[in-house]
């Protein structure tokens, strides 16, 4: 039996995570995820997140790098997460969703996530948290050195989400 792969993204902007609240199916909807799809046949996992969240949030996103590990979710189905960076839109839940939110790190436990999106969501926190202290060690770094500390801080990170096949 192949295995199908869902590509979750875990989306950063300015320090933030973006959490998609699902509105169906019936049984995952009320719950969070990180937002994503199914890859077509001979698509990229870059490529499936790019169009997934075209296509579900209305935005541009330029992937960054893979989490590591992946999810079972039902039978046929596993779950890969790649952080991703905001280029351009504003999310919008245009499909499979009815909210959005972006959660900084010390916020994200305010949201039902999925089960199998929880080890990539922490993952994606343990990362913003540490680009966090990159930037303001290098902001302070910076300042001492008589930089201006200016582009210092990089976005990255990564979460994941059960996504509904």
């Amino acid at each position: 039996m192949s295995v199908r792969v869902v590509v979750g993204g875990a989306v950063f902007d300015r320090g933030r995570l973006l959490a998609a609240r699902r509105s169906a199916p019936p049984d995952l909807a009320g719950r969070w995820e990180l937002p994503g799809g199914k890859a077509e046949p001979g698509e990229t996992p870059q490529q499936t997140l790019v169009r997934e969240l075209r296509e579900e949030l209305g935005v541009e996103v330029e992937p960054l790098e893979p989490l590591p590990g992946e999810w079972a979710l039902k039978p046929g189905y596993v779950l890969r997460v790649w952080t991703a960076a905001l280029r351009s839109g504003e999310p919008r839940p245009l499909e499979d969703h009815d909210e959005l939110r972006w959660l900084p790190p010390d916020r994200v436990d305010e949201v039902d996530w999925l089960d199998e999106d929880r080890p990539a969501v922490a993952e994606a926190v343990r990362r913003l948290r540490a680009d966090a202290a990159e930037a303001v060690g290098g902001t302070a770094a910076a300042q001492t050195t008589g930089g201006t500390g200016a582009g210092e801080a990089a976005g990255g990170g990564g979460g994941a989400g059960p996504r509904t096949p």
